[in-house]
């Protein structure tokens, strides 16, 4: 079992760092991204990329293509989004607009790993960087992977730095405000073209640094974000679309319920059931939402601890 949950921990870290994203772009500029799971895409591809022009340990890429993603990000915006907003275009529009850049960015993808083909003499459609990864420790026979470690250590350090950029820097406060009161944003004297910058450029680093972790433990190819784009927003959802902090549990619940679930399922079922694995986010959704409609972020935990001692 422990060969199971211990990659399960990799690709939790994974869906919930890409889903944190997902929230960010939202709650800024109510567009829900659907161009998202290419932007995870983008993160496996610049460390594969990175690695075969420079060479090295993967670890030295995550950077990087947590930046170079969060760029991409900030021309969507600047070319796309920033001109539907101007003119007030219906979140309908928004999202839409997104499913056409996931689009063109899948294409460019597929024209990158015929490149990468053609002239690293890479195999960019199905691609393992696991094997550049190295032995940390052994755990009841099971040998421990340094992603593992690595990837749980990354969330806890975005949920600090979100939580210190959010509620300690001038900015971060202007930024809160901004999102939550536009108007009263302006009349502050916010610049909330800054604002929708930055969540752009977050959105997208964060589901580039989601890529990268999940390049240690998957398979890569101009596919992966298809592959993952049920759970990424699943866990946006589940945690609340109002909530960093809830989305980046989201996401690690929802990423740990469908590789231990289709697991415990492939036992007990057989194999065929791993080709429904998709469902397993679906299905905690919708289960998640029934309880709490605003998502875990939107749990007012005090008063949740007073009802469960009141039913005691």
């Amino acid at each position: 079992m422990l060969e199971v949950i211990l990659p399960a921990i990799v690709i939790s870290s994974g869906i919930a760092l890409s889903a944190a994203g997902i929230t960010i772009i939202y709650m800024s500029t109510e567009t829900f991204n659907f161009a998202h799971a290419s932007f995870t895409t983008l993160g496996f591809f610049i460390v594969y990329q990175l690695i075969l022009a420079f060479g090295g340990n993967p670890y030295l890429y995550f950077i990087p293509a947590a930046i170079l993603t969060g760029l991409v990000g900030v021309t969507i915006y600047l070319t796309v989004n920033r001109w539907l907003l101007m003119r007030g275009a219906r979140m309908v529009t928004l999202m839409m607009s997104t499913l056409g850049v996931d689009l063109i960015l899948f294409g460019l993808i597929n024209h990158w790993a015929d490149y990468i083909r053609d002239v690293f003499g890479g195999s960019p459609r199905s691609f393992l960087l696991r094997t550049y990864d190295f032995e940390v420790a052994e755990l009841f026979g099971v040998s421990v992977k340094a992603i593992v470690p690595i990837s749980i250590i990354t969330v806890l350090i975005i949920i600090v730095a979100i939580h210190t950029f959010l509620t300690k820097t001038k900015f971060g406060v202007a930024m809160r405000t901004a999102i939550e009161n536009p108007t009263l944003a302006r009349i502050m004297g916010v610049n909330i073209e800054y604002v929708y910058l930055t969540a752009w450029f977050l959105g997208g680093a964060l589901a580039g640094l989601g890529g990268a972790v999940l390049a240690m433990v998957e398979t890569g190819s101009p596919f992966v974000g298809i592959r993952y784009i049920v759970p990424l927003f699943a866990g946006s959802i589940v945690g609340g679309l109002y909530s960093v902090f809830g989305s980046l549990l989201g996401g690690f619940l929802i990423g740990m319920s469908q590789q231990v679930g289709i697991y415990i399922l492939s036992i007990n079922v057989g194999a065929w059931v791993t080709g429904y694995r998709p469902l397993i986010p679906l299905i905690i959704m919708v289960i998640a939402l029934l309880f709490f409609p605003e998502g875990l972020g939107g749990i007012k935990w005090s008063q949740l601890r007073s009802k469960i001692r009141l039913g005691r």
